[in-house]
C-alpha cells in the first residue's frame, strides 16, 4: 500500500476476527515503531507484546473495561524509560519528549499493521497504576499507550476529518 493512502484509509478497530497475528507479521510492526524519529536519537520507548487472554483482560480492566481490548489477538503496551530521556534532557525529556518519541512509534506502529491487513487502536484511557503493576513494570518506565490490534472483523470505516484550511495557519494565528 502506497504511504499516503495508508494513512488516510487507517481507521481505528475495535472490532477483531480470531484469527492470531502471525509473528513474522508483529515483528515487522514492532520493527517499524522503532525506526520512529526520537528526541536525540534516545530511542527511549519498549513495547510489551501481550497474547495470554488473562493478561489482555487485566489491561481491559485497567483500561477502564474497554472490552476490545481484552478480544484483540494481540495487545503491545508501550512504554517509556523515564530515567533514559530524564539523563539526556531532564525535566522536559520527562514531560514532553518521552510522550512525542512513543507517539511517534505508535504512530509507525498503527501505519505498519494497516499496511499488513491488521487493524489496530490507540488506547490512552487506562490506569497506570493497574497497568504497571499487572504488567510488573519498573518504577522508572511509565506506559504511554496501549495498541490492541488484530484482522478486523469489518472495516469500521474512516471518520470524517476537518478541511486542513480550517487547520492552517501561516506565518502567525490569525
Amino acid at each position: 500500500m502506497e504511504t499516503l493512502e495508508c494513512i488516510r484509509t487507517r481507521a481505528s478497530v475495535r472490532a477483531f476476527s480470531r484469527e492470531d497475528v502471525p509473528e513474522n507479521e508483529l515483528g515487522g510492526i514492532l520493527d517499524a515503531a522503532t525506526q520512529a524519529p526520537s528526541a536525540g536519537n534516545t530511542q527511549e520507548w519498549h513495547f510489551i507484546v501481550v497474547k495470554d487472554a488473562e493478561q489482555k483482560k487485566r489491561l481491559s480492566e485497567a483500561a477502564f473495561g474497554q472490552g476490545f481490548v481484552a478480544s484483540a489477538p494481540v495487545v503491545v503496551v508501550v512504554c517509556a524509560d523515564l530515567d533514559m530521556i530524564e539523563k539526556a534532557y531532564g525535566e522536559r525529556g520527562l514531560t514532553l519528549y518521552a510522550c512525542q518519541d512513543t507517539a511517534a512509534a505508535v504512530e509507525n506502529m498503527l501505519l505498519a499493521a494497516w499496511d499488513r491487513g491488521i487493524g489496530s487502536c490507540w488506547v490512552g484511557a487506562f490506569n497506570e497504576a493497574r497497568v504497571k503493576a499487572a504488567m510488573v513494570i519498573p518504577t522508572n518506565v511509565k506506559p504511554i499507550a496501549l495498541v490492541p490490534m488484530g484482522y478486523p472483523k469489518e472495516n469500521p470505516g474512516k471518520p470524517a476529518r476537518r478541511p486542513p484550511a480550517e487547520m492552517l495557519h501561516k506565518e502567525r494565528w490569525e
